[in-house]
């Protein structure tokens, strides 16, 4: 929904993506038709599609290109409640057929008729190997903040995993993901990739998620204030001021290569408020 912080949206965050070489991730919900969007990387950058599996799984077979699981039900969240957010009406959820008014207005906590929402019944066993007959495509789990949830994506053939709490608007009291980055990576023992995303903010967090294990980290907040800014020039500036803090960091770290962080050079402060290695 990008295009409420400009109106170029989710197209200047491509064009700004691939002009810095990261790879950008899209939201089921764009308010940009997917296609729109990956024409912009000109074939200089990967995408990845969060896939949200819905109760009309022809909704899903039609969004499917790389897919991200995640949310089987929304987390009841109060301050969308009070401000009732709905989009603007010339704003629209150009991935789906569905009208934008009715998919935003559907609640899980009561009956609907629509069939385009999340579907609660998601399991391993059945929604895997069917995601497997409509793509050949990588299959990410989305959401994964235990090792036991870790071993069960591995055991059932997912291509990698993704360390997140869905930015903490789902359930209060569940660890944020940087806490729960180790055991995830631990149970992983380099059998898939493990990245990570939620409460990057600096150049200093993606060392840490680094150097807990995560291999890759995804931003969601920092390109939006720079698209709020400044459009596709503001996500570029956005990116480029990470990456000079991350580069700083690792220098005031000592590491002259991505490969050279570890544990290491990290501590955790204590209960009686001293400092402890990891």
């Amino acid at each position: 929904m990008q295009k409420l912080a400009h109106p170029d949206g989710e197209i200047a965050t491509s064009r700004a993506a691939a002009a810095a070489g990261v790879a950008m991730g899209l939201s089921s919900y764009s308010t940009s038709a997917m296609e729109d969007v990956v024409r912009e990387g000109a074939g200089k950058i990967d995408y990845a599609m969060q896939l949200y599996v819905f109760q009309n799984r022809q909704t899903s077979e039609a969004l499917v290109r790389r897919a991200e699981i995640d949310t089987p039900y929304l987390g009841r969240r109060f301050n969308e409640l009070r401000n009732r957010f709905r989009l603007p009406p010339h704003l629209g959820l150009l991935n789906f057929d569905t009208p934008s008014e009715v998919i935003t207005l559907c609640d899980h906590s009561e009956p609907t008729k629509n069939a385009n929402i999340s579907d609660a019944s998601l399991n391993w066993s059945a929604d895997l190997p069917w995601l497997r007959t409509i793509t050949s495509l990588p299959i990410w789990i989305k959401g994964i903040l235990t090792s036991e949830d870790t071993h069960l994506a591995v055991l059932h053939g997912a291509a990698g995993v993704i360390v997140s709490n869905h930015g903490g608007r789902q359930l209060d009291g569940v660890p944020a993901a940087l806490d729960a980055l180790p055991e995830c990576v631990e149970a992983a023992a380099g059998r898939v990739p493990v990245h990570v995303d939620g409460g990057i903010r600096r150049g200093s967090d993606v060392f840490k998620a680094l150097a807990l294990g995560a291999e890759c980290c995804w931003i969601g907040r920092i390109p939006l204030w720079g698209l709020a800014y400044a459009g596709e020039e503001g996500v570029g500036l956005a990116l480029k001021i990470l990456e000079d803090e991350f580069r700083l960091c690792m220098g005031l770290a000592g590491c002259a290569s991505v490969g050279e962080i570890s544990k290491a050079h990290l501590a955790r402060v204590q209960g009686d408020g001293t400092l402890a290695r990891l």
